[in-house]
């Protein structure tokens, strides 16, 4: 950006130097040809040089204009890149406690608002400080009492150009904010459309959007209003003060105490010598409105990543996974989620986690995924602590299958080859034979080329779970995770899929994170967690003659979520 701000502002002082000269041209074809009747080959010269100042005029300034436009392209562009990078790198804790919405609207609109901002008002704002001075520095060997005048003069414009435009800068943030709200309001709307139509909320939500529409409509007026006074007081006091120099210019040539030629001159320069003022106010709207929304893009730029890890590990065969002592509270919250938990699952284990709802069991599974970083404690992996390693590729030894699988919009082989971008086709149709989803997906129009639609809507929760569970087959990774794959199906989707499942936790580390007590029945070990700790390990039949947690919860829920 530095290389296009600097060539831009170089360039907008070399279009100030051949301003100047044309004005010169002009001054002497109208001194010497019109008034001194002068002519010949001078005349012509002078003729040829005014026309070449001002095509090279126009050339600098589309060269100019070419030169700032790339420059903001390139900038929105990588910062758009960092933008979303660190988004991703912050991860999904931190995208879940902000609003999806107003996440999107700064991801495309603000980055939009630093167009104007980096093409137009920070050239101009280098610009106005030096053009002014080198129409000055021409300007005073030929009248110093108009250069005078000129630096006098100039302030008034640019202080009442912050006068009114502090205003202005407010209502432009809140205008921004509104926007924000707004973005995040529609989003919200649109994903919770079938809830909203379910309950017959569709006239209250439209309510809403009104609301906040008129809101951001309400702001936008303000920031018009302001930037129309601001615009109106700028013109004014331009146009007074060249008038100034102009009468001031009248009377002294009546008076004899400047020749026409220098008199000329300078009222032809005196409009120059405001224009990068008057423009940086005209710009400075637009500089406002990406001033606001870059405060939020590098709120979220200034947001520290977790520590990664270094240490380069080959985890290799099966996992042995250990937690000592592992403590985690979450933002706000004074209750620890999980509190001195200790806890270890085998290598080619299967594993059960169960508990009422708030007991830690997601918060367990974010750490082992490394979206959360615990506050004390060690989570290991064959003894190396998974904190030690890359995150990336501590997540290449782990592969889930969550309640609710995303599916991203694209064909099906695409959304299974998310595991590993790399896989053949026949290792992706191996991968649905295992997870039980070839049958359907040879049904489909197109196999495995069908368009599935965004968040897979053209899908039955059987078959979403399914091709999560290819996934899995796919990625082939030493630690499985399962969130309640099972939980919302029918009876014969849940057959099928327990039937993957059953040759997905075959040979490898398995936690499966259960909320109905029919799907741990079968595990190696259940694991108890009640208020961020291990209450109790067992088998179902051992757990349940102890009469303690899970004999409660077996009793209450009768395998009905817990």
């Amino acid at each position: 950006m530095r290389l296009y701000l600097g060539a831009t502002v170089l360039i907008g002082l070399l279009v100030a130097v051949v301003t100047v000269a044309q004005m010169a041209f002009l001054s002497k074809i109208v001194d010497r040809v019109f008034l001194k009747a002068g002519g010949g080959e001078q005349a012509v010269t002078l003729l040829l040089m005014l026309a070449g100042t001002a095509v090279l005029r126009a050339g600098l300034l589309w060269v100019r204009e070419t030169t700032a436009q790339q420059g903001a392209v390139r900038v929105k562009n990588d910062l758009r890149e960092r933008l979303f990078a660190h988004v991703l790198r912050l991860g999904p804790a931190y995208a879940n406690s902000e609003r999806p919405g107003e996440l999107t609207t700064t991801l495309t609109e603000g980055v939009e608002r630093l167009d104007p901002y980096f093409a137009r008002y920070l050239p101009q704002v280098l610009l106005s400080a030096v053009v002014p001075l080198l129409v000055v520095a021409y300007i005073l060997p030929r009248d110093a009492a108009s250069a005078v005048l000129l630096v006098v003069t100039a302030p008034v414009i640019p202080v009442m150009m912050v006068l009114v435009g502090s205003y202005a800068e407010e209502h432009t943030r809140r205008q921004w904010l509104a926007l924000s709200r707004m973005g995040a309001h529609f989003l919200g709307a649109l994903q919770g459309l079938p809830t909203l139509k379910a309950f017959g909320r569709v006239a209250a939500e439209e309510e809403k959007v009104e609301r906040v529409s008129g809101e951001f409509r309400e702001r936008t007026l303000k920031v018009l209003r302001y930037a129309f006074l601001s615009g109106l007081v700028l013109e004014f006091m331009t146009a007074a003060a060249i008038a100034l120099v102009a009468v001031v210019l009248g009377v002294r040539l009546i008076n004899g105490a400047i020749s026409f030629q220098d008199a000329f001159l300078v009222l032809l320069l005196t409009p120059e010598f405001y224009r990068p003022l008057r423009d940086l106010g005209i710009h400075r709207h637009a500089g406002m409105e990406g001033k606001a929304s870059a405060e939020r893009i590098f709120e979220i730029l200034d947001t520290p990543v977790p520590p990664d890890g270094t240490v380069q590990e080959n985890l290799s065969g099966e996992l042995e996974l250990s937690f000592s002592g592992v403590r985690f509270t979450y933002p706000g919250r004074d209750l620890p989620a999980l509190d001195e938990l200790s806890l270890t699952l085998p290598a080619g284990s299967r594993t059960a986690l169960v508990g009422r709802s708030g007991s830690g069991k997601s918060t367990l599974v974010g750490l082992l995924l490394r979206f959360l970083d615990p506050d004390a404690g060690v989570i290991s992996a064959n003894g190396v602590p998974s904190g030690d390693l890359p995150a990336v590729a501590w997540r290449e030894h782990v592969a889930l299958v969550p309640q609710r699988p995303h599916l991203f919009y694209g064909n099906v082989l695409e959304n299974i080859r998310l595991a590993k971008p790399d896989a053949t086709r026949s290792e992706v149709e191996r991968a649905a034979e295992l997870a039980g989803a070839a049958e359907f997906i040879r049904r489909m129009p197109h196999g495995y080329d069908t368009q599935i639609g965004e968040r897979g809507l053209r899908l039955s929760g059987g078959e979403a779970q399914r091709l999560a569970i290819a996934r899995a087959f796919l990625k082939d990774a030493a630690l499985l995770i399962m969130d309640e794959p099972t939980s919302s199906l029918d009876p014969e989707s849940e057959r099928l899929v327990r039937d993957a499942l059953d040759r997905l936790t075959r040979d490898r580390t398995s936690l499966i994170v259960a909320h109905r007590l029919n799907t741990v029945s079968t595990a190696d070990r259940i694991v108890v967690l009640h208020e961020g700790q291990v209450a109790e390990t067992g088998t179902h039949a051992g757990l349940l003659e102890r009469k303690g947690h899970y004999s409660l919860l077996a009793d209450a829920y009768e395998d009905v979520p817990v």
